[in-house]
């Protein structure tokens, strides 16, 4: 999101979600930084409030009511994709880690993510790709197995999704697909830290 073109509402959700990620318990934490980085975007974490507590007892113990006033909701343009949302939570959540409350709060924070335009690792706020195929091992490991050509991570989601539904993806393979550069191509590009 471009500063120039962003709403007062926009710009204070960033400002809030930088205090929050400053008062992190540990700045490396890669959910951590997902979480900061989804709340900047898009307002929302997608979590019950219970579940946004337990998340800020956490990782923002010292932010809990910052966090609770931070998470607004989706923004109105993207409340239509609220199925879409629903959809990758629950591809997410079949394969998360059952030792992992963290990786609850993630397949929401990764859902909405996912509504982004940028790659994923850049919509969750993320410095790299590779801490994305880090979250997506640690706490997705069977799913993350299953990126054996490492795609790219929103395309692989969502072609998993669409395996689910038995629609098949315009080409026989990967291989012999004229948008094999635009699903398995470098992903380069600025990263977008949450400005304050």
């Amino acid at each position: 999101m471009a500063v120039a073109a962003a709403s007062s509402s926009e710009l204070r959700a960033q400002d809030a979600a930088a205090r929050l990620f400053a008062l992190a318990v540990d700045s490396a934490c890669v959910p951590a930084q997902a979480f900061a980085g989804v709340l900047a975007r898009f307002g929302t974490l997608g979590l019950p409030a219970a579940e946004l507590h337990r998340l800020a007892a956490r990782h923002f113990p010292h932010a809990a009511a910052l966090l609770a006033h931070l998470d607004t909701g989706l923004p109105t343009a993207l409340r239509q994709r609220l199925d879409e949302v629903d959809d990758v939570r629950e591809l997410l959540l079949e394969f998360r880690r059952p030792d992992s409350e963290d990786a609850t709060w993630l397949a929401s924070a990764v859902a909405v993510g996912c509504l982004g335009d940028n790659h994923l690792w850049q919509d969750l706020g993320l410095p790299h790709r590779q801490a994305l195929s880090q979250l997506l091992r640690e706490h997705f490991p069977g799913l993350s197995e299953r990126n054996t050509g490492d795609m790219k991570w929103k395309k692989f989601l969502y072609k998993q999704l669409c395996e689910r539904a038995a629609v098949q993806c315009r080409a026989p393979s990967c291989a012999v697909c004229s948008d094999y550069g635009f699903c398995f191509g470098p992903e380069e590009g600025p990263t977008r830290p949450v400005r304050g």
